[in-house]
């Protein structure tokens, strides 16, 4: 038996087979080569092993999804063949004397570039085509690409790290934990960790190889201990482990049902955060009483091209009218920085996590934002919508973002499409927001205090840099102070004032964030009840 240790980011025990996963981006160095034709031979080779996985991929494709679906590897086959791709990569090896993964990367960032940059939309979709087939063929020479896990098993997620596109394409009905070498506790493998209720490791010190893949394994999240092939004495301690645990669990569920009201009476709205339609069935088994963000960014990191205003109408239209009257608000596109999608052509920033993301995407490409809003306002007409805006900063921004739901109202009257005039506020996560939150407030009819974004910007502290979680502290008594400011500018003004971030589920600050008097807590699906439990126990009379 082999003990490895990380940080707990989901308490709970989870006991099964690891299923490990690699990164689909590689980290490539650049080397000295002496042997020029041995690394082209080594490229040619791994062009062929790339070939072949797409021929197998296209035959698999063919007969579960369709000739018109499966078409795709067609084309990446195309442009694994095409002589001028193959050329620049050679030419690198030669001109340069560098390795051949160096030299795959540095042609697919040319190449990428150059289909971004034409006008023609086609082309324009080439180019994450391009970056795809590099990195099969960098994967080949690494021999780091694995045989999808065939098995039905449920089994434990193993794997450095997981990008947002990654978590939300798993099948969660066959995910028992996560365990991450990489990350942070603020990383979103975390986040649906703790959405999904799953007991989830990261930080964790094991060096991650093909050879774990399949080996038994015991995950406690409460500890973030990582057991691997486990003794006898030990698996039995963690199964009594497991039990008490769910019996703890099914003792919340008792509390479905009941009203999230303090002792002396006061009443605090308990909202879920989603990421996408098939979340809803958790939000209902835990009794949310509506749902207080919906990540709409998830519908866009699904997908390999934007989705269009009638798809977004099904979906939005479909969680209103499945809530039945209760409250959904959501966020509009937050991508950029930790959530990446290859088709919005986003340049590499030197620091994203400050750069062109969320709000200032929609308001420099408004095409992208009337189309969702567009979405939104017709979807409003079949439940209890409202609508939030991501990273705001300043007055100009909300000014901006009024012309144009304007503009969006103007052409659904044009087109006769009926809607209502929903709510709109601004999520709280800036400082700048939070300093300025009672000239704001004046603006809006709501704030939502995103507290993992406000945490990290506010202590200066990347909240996806593992390097310096001791120093992300979200008890900080600057972000308290801070929110309690920003509640009460909310209420001079007014307007209610919610918590949707991470820490609305921390219950050791429920009671310290109620007598603030904030209005409402939105958290992931699984807290709901711990949550209500907290809030039942207080009485803030005292």
């Amino acid at each position: 038996m082999k003990i490895f240790s990380g940080k707990g980011v989901c308490g709970g025990i989870s006991i099964g087979k690891l299923n490990v996963i690699f990164n689909n981006n590689s980290t490539v160095k650049r080397m000295h080569i002496d042997d020029i034709e041995k690394e082209i031979t080594r490229f040619r080779n791994a062009k062929n092993r790339a070939s072949e996985e797409l021929r197998k991929l296209y035959e698999k494709a063919l007969k579960e999804i369709g000739e018109t679906n499966a078409s795709i590897f067609e084309i990446h086959q195309m442009m694994l063949d095409d002589e001028d791709y193959v050329e620049s990569v050679e030419n690198i090896i030669k001109t340069q004397s560098v390795n051949a993964e160096y030299a795959v990367l540095v042609t697919s960032d040319n190449f990428s570039d150059m289909f971004s940059r034409m006008d023609d939309e086609y082309m324009k979709a080439r180019s994450a085509d391009v970056k795809d087939i590099s990195e099969r063929i960098i994967n080949a020479m690494n021999e780091s690409v694995k045989e999808e896990n065939k098995s039905d098993e449920p089994s434990i997620i193993l794997a450095y790290d997981l990008a947002p596109s990654q978590t939300v394409q798993l099948d969660k009905d066959r995910v028992l934990s996560f365990v991450t070498s990489g990350g942070s506790s603020n990383s979103h493998t975390a986040i649906l960790a703790k959405s999904m209720n799953i007991p989830s490791i990261i930080g964790c010190n094991i060096n991650i190889t093909d050879s774990l893949d399949g080996k038994f394994a015991i995950v406690d999240g409460f500890t973030g201990k990582l057991y691997l092939e486990p003794t006898d004495d030990i698996l039995e301690e963690m199964r009594k482990k497991q039990r008490e645990d769910k019996e703890k669990q099914e003792l919340l569920f008792n509390l479905k049902g009941k009203e999230n009201i303090t002792l002396d009476g006061k009443k605090i709205n308990l909202y879920a955060n989603i990421g996408n339609v098939r979340d809803l069935a958790s939000v209902f088994m835990n009794d949310a009483e509506g749902i207080g963000l919906f990540r709409s960014e998830f519908i866009y990191l699904e997908r390999d091209e934007f989705p269009s205003e009638e798809e977004q109408f099904r979906i939005y239209r479909q969680v209103a009218e499945t809530m039945a009257g209760k409250k959904v608000i959501i966020r509009t596109l937050d991508i950029g920085a930790d959530k990446q999608a290859d088709y919005f052509n986003l340049e590499k920033e030197e620091n994203p996590a400050m750069g062109y993301r969320a709000i200032r995407i929609c308001i420099k490409q408004p095409n992208i934002f009337k189309t969702q809003l567009k979405a939104i306002f017709r979807a409003s007409v079949f439940g209890n919508i409202s609508v939030m805006y991501p990273m705001i900063t300043s007055v100009s921004e909300i000014s901006k973002i009024k012309e144009i739901v304007q503009e969006v109202k103007n052409e659904l009257n044009a087109e006769q499409q009926k809607f209502t005039d929903i709510p709109q506020g601004i999520m709280i996560e800036t400082p700048a927001s939070a300093i300025i939150s009672d000239v704001l407030a004046k603006e809006v009819d709501f704030f939502s205090i995103g507290t993992n974004d406000l945490t990290q910007y506010l202590l200066a502290v990347d909240r996806q840099n593992s390097k310096i979680d001791d120093f992300y502290d979200d008890h900080h008594p600057a972000l308290l102070r801070l929110i309690k400011y920003v509640i009460e500018n909310a209420h001079n003004n007014g307007i209610w004032a919610g918590i949707c971030g991470e820490l609305g589920a921390d219950t050791s600050l429920t009671e310290t964030f109620l007598k603030m008097g904030i209005d409402e807590l939105s958290v992931s699906p699984s807290e709901v009840l711990k949550v209500r439990k907290k809030i039942r126990e207080i009485n803030l009379s005292k």
